[in-house]
């Protein structure tokens, strides 16, 4: 059955740590599944989002899965996040878009619930 994973959730709600334990599940199983980084979903990729060293870091482990992050481009450079290409066409100062994850428009997301058999929103 294929998933699509959902996520809504700033990386400081729980439902954001359920999400990546439901992907560390599926992918341990060999489940077919996706993941969509939207609305305040897409703060996991600010790689200049400091974290204390007694805390886990999210987009840390969510890179260690080994596949496809895309994060919604609109709710991304709304949310301070960019990578170098729009921080460029934006003529912003800087790029933060942490390592593994790629900004992509909304048909990303269509694509993904066109596919799905199941969607699941954290």
């Amino acid at each position: 059955m294929s998933s699509l994973l959902l996520i809504t959730s700033a990386p400081s709600s729980i439902h954001a740590w359920h999400a990546l334990g439901l992907a560390q599940a599926l992918k341990e199983k060999n489940q077919d599944f996706r993941v969509f980084f939207y609305q305040d979903g897409v703060m996991v990729a600010n790689n200049l989002q400091w974290i204390p060293d007694d805390q886990r870091n999210l987009a840390l482990e969510w890179a260690k899965l080994n596949i496809r992050l895309p994060v919604c481009v609109s709710a991304a450079l709304a949310r301070g996040i960019t990578d170098q290409d729009n921080a460029q066409r934006h003529a912003l100062h800087t790029h933060n878009l942490a390592q593994g994850f790629e900004l992509v428009g909304l048909g990303e997301l269509a694509d993904a619930v066109q596919s799905a058999e199941r969607i699941l929103q954290f």
